[in-house]
């Protein structure tokens, strides 16, 4: 055996060890994600081609399920009022979240104790929040409306308007410091020497932030409005817990449309068609979120 031999035998041993190795610390992940979303997720395409109720045997009844969806408005209302909702949060979100961000990265007094503010509401679990805030909404409000006889303040959530805007609040609210931790992440791993040279030329702090912070935190916008549009998609809990939907399924958004058709209407492949759609609205828009931002970052 010569030399060349013997070292491609050497890195090819190298290469199986680091190989069997590699593969034993994913494989609990890869396992995990392969029973927990894989199979139920090819499962529920096939559920959503039958007419299974969660009882019966499904029988494999084709495009119907998807056809009957054309007509149901409910349906179609939940996906239009989830679009503008999720058009609501990404805005709101990601420019307080900025805000917030440049604000405790400044050398300020108790910039650590802002950021812990900031980010303890990210640690309150969906449900739990809503109840919060419907107790604010509905008694806290109601009892300063009738104290100071500011009409707006009294029945926040019975209205489609207020509902509306109650939900973006309380979204927003919890996830404006998970949003801003990513953008912190960036703004601190910029050069100092970049600001310190372009206070240098004269920039003023608008400048600084359109021609140097923006440009080199690009990716952080492009990991944040995904994170922002697909939670603002599939948000149910706070949905759930604060309107239930009303009044009349106005304030209904995909999922609880979705959840109420399966588990309450006991149409199982008709919710999960409705699933499918949705998987593919969100997948679509997110495509071409993260495709246009990415985009943006290469042409910054």
């Amino acid at each position: 055996m010569n030399k060349k031999e013997g070292n491609t035998m050497i890195k090819k041993a190298k290469f199986f060890k680091n190989g069997i190795w590699y593969w034993l610390f994913i494989a609990p992940t890869l396992l995990s994600l392969i029973i927990v979303v894989l199979i139920p997720f090819i499962i529920g395409i096939y559920y959503s081609f039958t007419d299974w109720n969660g009882i019966n045997q499904p029988v494999f009844i084709g495009l119907k399920n998807f056809i009957a969806l054309k007509g149901d408005t409910e349906f179609w209302n939940s996906i239009f009022f989830t679009a503008k909702f999720a058009v609501a949060c990404i805005v709101i979100i990601n420019v307080v979240g900025l805000s917030f961000a440049m604000l405790v990265t400044r050398k300020i007094f108790a910039r650590n104790f802002m950021r812990t503010a900031f980010y303890l509401p990210n640690l309150i679990g969906g449900l739990i929040l809503g109840f919060i805030w419907n107790f604010i909404f509905v008694d806290v409000f109601q009892t300063i409306s009738d104290a100071t006889h500011i009409g707006w303040l009294g029945g926040w959530l019975s209205t489609t308007n207020t509902g509306f805007w109650g939900l973006v609040i309380v979204t927003s609210w919890q996830m404006i410091g998970y949003v801003m931790v990513i953008y912190i992440a960036y703004i601190e791993s910029i050069p100092t020497d970049l600001i310190e040279a372009s206070k240098i030329d004269g920039a003023n702090s608008w400048q600084q932030f359109r021609n140097v912070v923006f440009p080199l935190i690009a990716p952080a916008f492009t990991v944040s409005l995904f994170i922002t549009l697909s939670n603002s998609f599939k948000l149910f809990d706070q949905n759930l817990s604060l309107t239930a939907g009303a009044p009349g399924n106005t304030t209904q958004m995909i999922t609880l449309n979705i959840y109420q058709t399966a588990f309450s209407a006991q149409e199982m492949a008709v919710g999960q068609a409705k699933a499918v759609i949705m998987f593919l609205i969100i997948a679509v828009i997110s495509i071409i979120q993260v495709y246009l931002t990415q985009k943006r970052e290469v042409e910054m």
